[in-house]
């Protein structure tokens, strides 16, 4: 049997070459992401049946479980699927553009320059009661424009007759530490209070998740990951080194920038409602690529899958395997992800 279907769409006007594999992966996995958004919908202090949630998703629940989950749970789960999407999708496009799986949104320094801007804008806009004294619909505007200087810093200071893949990383590593000092200093010269806020948000966490920020992060993401599927082809060019690709009239230096800067705005509305939740950037677009192998077109949507199973699994530990006390989802992410991230490293050193 083929390995590729075609399939003929609008009387043979449109044509799609659809991978078999790649299209039981996504079905699988999206099967996975039901089950477990339902499951983490469903669990909590006042345990709720799979069924009663798809009824209650449906608009056919119970009145009390209606309640607790659109207006307590339901937020908070989809914040964190989008958020578990977006990082992934944004490490997938960063581990093309330097060719090397050891490329995430942590390694960079974009995380971290995110971090800074939101930090920053909380010590700023507030006030003594702990509330921000302007909207919270700012927030991903400084959390996006942090990350887009810290992207463009890297990008110019790693310029030398264009932008070399490995220069980007060592650069990246640098302004990685540079803000990590810069967030510290601004949470040990705030207010106490704020330093042990700035703790949770910077570790990771999608902890009081509203409808406003649904319906401010979900419309975004939305947009970009559309525009990141769109990307695919220059990220699989690319992937053949920057001689090939521009014989292949390829803009290499300039796609490469718009590459750089989608990926730092997934991860600046990212970080914006849900902190730094580290190495799901790294993980998810890896994981991938041992199912779908390193296509773009395949490799895209498969990380988007797995990076939202893992931060809804993350957050669904956090606040149910330890409660009434909640752990940050961070933790957990870091917790698979700094093992992973050695084991990677070994493995690139031995390849």
């Amino acid at each position: 049997m083929s390995k590729y279907k075609n399939l003929r769409l609008f009387n043979g006007k449109m044509s799609l070459l659809i991978d078999r594999k790649a299209a039981f992966i996504y079905t699988t996995l999206a099967i996975i992401v039901f089950v477990v958004f339902v499951i983490s919908t469903g669990l909590g202090e006042m345990k709720i049946n799979p069924l009663t949630v798809v009824k209650v998703l449906l608009g056919l629940g119970p009145e009390m479980e209606t309640l607790v989950i659109t207006s307590f749970r339901l937020p908070r789960i989809i914040v964190a699927l989008t958020v578990g999407i977006s990082l992934a999708i944004a490490g997938a496009i960063l581990q093309g553009l330097v060719r090397n799986p050891l490329a995430s949104p942590e390694v960079l320094g974009i995380s971290g320059g995110a971090a800074v801007a939101v930090v920053g804008f909380m010590s700023i806009f507030s006030d003594q009661n702990h509330s921000l004294t302007v909207s919270i619909a700012w927030l991903p505007l400084a959390a996006f424009i942090g990350a887009s200087v810290v992207g463009v810093l890297v990008y110019f200071l790693s310029w030398k007759n264009g932008v070399p893949p490995i220069r980007l990383v060592l650069i990246g590593i640098g302004i990685s530490a540079l803000m990590q000092a810069f967030t510290t200093f601004l949470m040990v010269t705030g207010p106490i209070y704020q330093a042990s806020q700035a703790n949770i948000w910077i570790t990771g966490s999608v902890y009081g998740s509203n409808w406003t920020n649904v319906a401010i992060l979900v419309p975004g993401a939305v947009i970009l990951i559309i525009l990141a599927i769109l990307a695919t082809r220059q990220l699989n060019v690319q992937e053949l080194g920057d001689d090939v690709a521009t014989g292949l009239g390829d803009n290499v230096q300039k796609h490469r920038f718009l590459l750089l800067m989608l990926s730092t705005a997934l991860i600046g509305i990212s970080v914006a409602f849900a902190g730094t939740i580290g190495f799901v950037g790294l993980m998810a677009p890896h994981m991938a690529r041992r199912l779908v192998g390193s296509s773009f077109e395949a490799l895209i949507p498969t990380s988007a899958f797995i990076g939202g199973i893992l931060v809804m699994l993350a957050d669904l530990i956090g606040r149910t395997v330890f409660s009434p006390l909640e752990v940050p989802a961070g933790v957990f992410t870091a917790g698979i992800g700094a093992p992973y991230f050695i084991y990677l490293l070994f493995k690139t050193r031995n390849s």
